[in-house]
């Protein structure tokens, strides 16, 4: 029997395919845009998820600075009908390796766009994957270290946040300039130690926002770790490697550091579960410093019992147990977006408490956190930086510029009312268990993280202020995006709150 003969290719098709590629090319955004239909139904998707609407597709081809150089090797056309065809293409790309794109094209009654009538209605773009993502590790390996011996973690494998000494590895804080100039570590922190001591393999070191002061996982040197449950938005920081590494399933622990707010927002954004511990509860042995006052180890993980393994393994023993009562504010709720707090509101037990308190110094609160945190940055790391400021991204920058500006004067006022306000924080927790969010906002996009950088801080200094422990639990907002929220209790209850985790997520 013989095959029907095939279409024959409708006229202009290749005229607008190679127009999209020399505009491609070129980054020719108009001529973009003119070739991709208008509407909410577009698509375009690659390895990091996928584009809905001519508008996401749009910003999405304004942000990036253009696509990778590459050549097209061949070509392949399946008609479909008279005005629909799809386009199947090979590319080598400048850098090495081959990809493929694939186009459905539509032919519209309307040709004022030009070419023909002819504009991509969906599109999806592979190219080789790089052998090592240098926006999420700095180096790895299989493992990068063995484990000391077999214990209740065999099997599990640690990114570590490149703040923690590894033996034989330079720390580099985030900053080219700062691992330039660092030597190797001559043994491994307290918190590797006791992970590997417990038959975890250290699976590489990985990224962090510059210093760790950052809440959105954007590192000005080495790129922005992805965010695969949230695509095309920010990972969450200043722990943004690690948690990106255990979202995509490189690695089953992220170790972090939590200072105001660096594990719960990269949890609340990525759809993981992390703890930020009480401060000091777990040795800072061989951690680089930000803020002593709140620096706190913590960790992610993709399960609520995995998040309480490590905490068997790092964590004191259980001091006391207090009541496992929730009490939420109304008012911290006001502080999510609306998707948010319905998230929580859908969450939460219908024995919670609902107190109706107003914390009236809260604005007081985060700007003498803010101050207190700046102050003791420089004095952590301006004697490196005073005349190394300019090795910084603009966000970190600023924020140090703001730190060196700060008097012994206005330091101790902001101290005094950081004190007052754990005493007041630790009075308002007492032995219950505050729910809130552990994010403002679902991940944003990068152009919008400043916006809801204040919002969350209102919310996540709470625990910092008061030093206390706090656990993020996931949860989808409308639309899917993951948010999270946050359990806080009474200093040492760590153990308790890891409980309530696995509680909740049963």
């Amino acid at each position: 029997m013989t095959g029907a003969a095939p279409r024959p290719v409708a006229s202009g098709l290749m005229d607008a395919f190679w127009a999209y590629e020399r505009a491609l090319m070129a980054d020719d955004l108009a001529m973009l845009d003119r070739l991709f239909a208008e509407g909410p139904g577009t698509l375009r998707g690659d390895a990091e998820g996928l584009l809905v609407g001519h508008e996401q597709i749009s910003a999405f081809r304004g942000g990036r600075g253009g696509a990778a150089a590459r050549t097209i090797v061949q070509t392949h056309v399946q008609v479909i009908d008279e005005g629909h065809a799809l386009v199947v293409a090979i590319t080598e790309l400048a850098r090495g390796g081959r990809g493929q794109q694939t186009q459905l094209w539509e032919r519209s009654a309307d040709r004022s766009h030009g070419l023909d009538g002819w504009q991509v209605t969906a599109a999806y773009v592979a190219v080789p994957a790089p052998a090592l993502d240098t926006r999420i590790w700095r180096v790895v390996g299989d493992p990068l270290v063995r484990p000391a011996q077999q214990g209740s973690l065999t099997g599990e494998t640690v990114a570590v946040k490149d703040l923690y000494a590894v033996q034989g590895h330079p720390i580099s804080a985030g900053n080219p300039a700062f691992l330039a100039q660092a030597a190797p570590e001559a043994e491994h922190s307290h918190a590797v130690r006791a992970l590997l001591g417990a038959g975890a393999a250290v699976r590489g070191i990985a990224r962090t926002d510059e210093f760790a002061y950052s809440l959105a996982g954007q590192n000005a040197h080495y790129g922005t770790p992805p965010n695969p449950r949230a695509p095309r938005r920010i990972p969450g920081g200043s722990t943004s490697g690690s948690a990106t590494a255990v979202a995509l399933g490189h690695a089953t622990i992220g170790l972090g550091t939590d200072t105001g707010g660096s594990i719960r927002v990269p949890a609340a954004y990525q759809g993981l579960f992390g703890i930020r511990t009480t401060h000091g509860a777990v040795d800072r042995t061989g951690l680089l410093p930000l803020a002593p006052s709140f620096d706190t180890v913590g960790w992610l993980t993709r399960s609520p019992e995995l998040l309480a393994a490590v905490g068997e393994v790092l964590l004191p023993p259980a001091r006391f147990d207090g009541s496992r009562q929730l009490v939420v504010l109304p008012e911290l709720l006001e502080l999510a977006m609306p998707e948010v707090a319905a998230a929580i509101e859908a969450w939460l037990p219908t024995d919670v408490i609902r107190e109706d308190r107003r914390l009236d110094g809260l604005g007081a609160w985060l700007s003498a956190f803010q101050a207190w945190q700046a102050f003791e940055a420089w004095q952590s790391h301006g004697a490196w930086l005073a005349s190394r400021l300019d090795t910084l991204g603009a966000d970190v920058r600023g924020r140090f510029e703001t730190a060196a500006r700060i008097t012994p004067q206005q330091a101790r006022a902001a101290e005094e009312v950081v004190q007052t306000a754990r005493h007041a924080i630790r009075e308002l927790v007492g032995d219950r268990v505050l729910v809130l969010p552990s994010a403002a906002s679902t991940a944003p996009l990068p152009t919008e993280a400043q916006a809801v950088r204040d919002a969350t801080m209102r919310l996540t200094c709470l625990a910092g202020l008061g030093g206390l422990p706090a656990v993020s639990l996931p949860l989808r907002a409308a639309g899917e995006l993951p948010c999270g929220v946050c359990l806080v209790a009474a200093p040492g209850r760590d153990r308790d709150l890891l409980d309530l985790a696995r509680q909740f997520s049963s």
